[in-house]
């Protein structure tokens, strides 16, 4: 990806010309996509804390959600130097339609960050402290999330040369980004003063919620036409599979939360039907949401069979799955089906082994020095098929 430059002749000592401020090589390679390490961190913390749990397991949540926090910190002032130091590179990502849409990412980590901060950032900064946060977080991650919606499909169109069959489940993450908002925002309605702005903000969540979910239902038949006249994606991209995933738990979740903060803020009548639209959206998607889950495991499990090796692609089990957590977490506190719960619990339990097992193989990847690399061009953009039968 990156391109050879001629060094500039010396025309004096070589210490006149060293510039001791640059910053290292690596993060010319650091792009947005390792956002997807925060939200994966910070969605284990807001998951956890939507289920039932004792009190021990509350400070381990405080501790993965402090754990987010400062990567959030680190990533932001990481990338900023890349923009200042690297803004050739840069504008190489945003004019590749392999790396644009993780531009998506930046939202959902503030947001991620945000709504944990609420959820159980309380229990160290006080309620206060936290709803602030979260309301800047929460404005920040919206206003970019949006920027991404408008502007990566507006580069897809102009800028961006795609070739027929190589459409990626990559392409969801900016489209993803204002259900995460619609989802998290229902959480600072009550700390708005009664009347407009509680009212304002709520429908405001439900035009987040409808933007996404209209702009996937347009985008996901892409994805699954690719997989099925093409084939099975490159063994790298495999686990992005995962990412559907994430508009299907994320709107589920929003629809519930909204639902939970509809009273007081709209009339007794709306509530009624914002819970009543909560069940009657949430329960038919939570099980389409089951299905591809079951769909993209076995091509997952085909691809380790295959000889799939890690790459920062694996953090797309964590996350999406995350939104599955909290959205059958709040189809069980509406219908109070235990059968919920559980459902709840054993996706958290998928959620947190996914999130050790890509922490661990980051950390040991930076060790190595490893993932702040070129991409290797061996990787595909196009698809990679299989011979298949021929049709009679």
């Amino acid at each position: 990806m990156a391109s050879p430059t001629q060094s500039p002749a010396r025309t004096g000592p070589r210490t006149a010309t060293r510039s001791p401020a640059a910053p290292p090589a690596a993060l010319r390679h650091l792009g947005p996509n390792w956002y997807a390490a925060v939200m994966g961190t910070a969605i284990v913390a807001n998951a956890g804390a939507a289920l039932p749990h004792p009190p021990l397991l509350r400070g381990a949540y405080v501790a993965v959600w402090a754990l987010s926090a400062a990567l959030l910190v680190i990533l932001l002032a990481a990338r900023t130097a890349h923009w200042l130091h690297h803004a050739d590179q840069a504008r190489r990502h945003l004019l590749d339609p392999a790396v644009a849409p993780f531009y998506g990412c930046l939202s959902m980590a503030l947001l991620a960050v945000g709504g944990g901060t609420l959820a159980v950032g309380t229990d160290v900064l006080g309620e206060r402290a936290a709803v602030a946060v979260d309301a800047v977080l929460w404005c920040a991650g919206t206003a970019v999330g949006l920027a991404a919606a408008a502007a990566v499909p507006y580069l897809m169109v102009t800028r961006h040369r795609i070739e027929p069959g190589t459409a990626s489940p990559v392409w969801l993450l900016p489209l993803v980004a204002p259900m995460v908002s619609a989802a998290l925002g229902p959480g600072l309605v009550p700390h708005l003063p009664a009347g407009q702005w509680q009212e304002a903000m709520l429908l405001a969540c439900y035009a987040l919620f409808g933007m996404s979910l209209l702009a996937t239902l347009l985008m996901l038949p892409l994805v699954v036409t690719r997989l099925i006249h093409h084939g099975p994606l490159p063994l790298a991209l495999t686990p992005t599979l995962f990412l559907v995933l994430g508009p299907l738990g994320q709107s589920t979740t929003a629809v519930g939360n909204l639902a939970d903060a509809a009273p007081g803020a709209v009339g007794a009548g709306y509530a009624r039907a914002m819970s009543g639209f909560a069940l009657l959206y949430g329960v038919p998607v939570m099980g389409f949401a089951l299905l591809w889950l079951a769909l993209a495991a076995a091509l997952v499990v085909r691809a380790f069979r295959a000889g799939m090796t890690f790459s920062m692609t694996w953090w797309a089990f964590t996350f999406p799955v995350g939104t599955c957590v909290t959205g059958a977490a709040g189809l069980a506190r509406h219908t109070g089906l235990t059968a919920f719960t559980w459902l709840a619990v054993g996706l958290f339990g998928v959620l947190v082994t996914a999130w050790l097992v890509a922490g661990v193989r980051t950390a040991r990847g930076l060790a190595g020095g490893r993932l702040l690399v070129p991409v290797p061009a061996a990787v595909p953009a196009a698809p990679v098929t299989e011979p298949r039968p021929a049709r009679p």
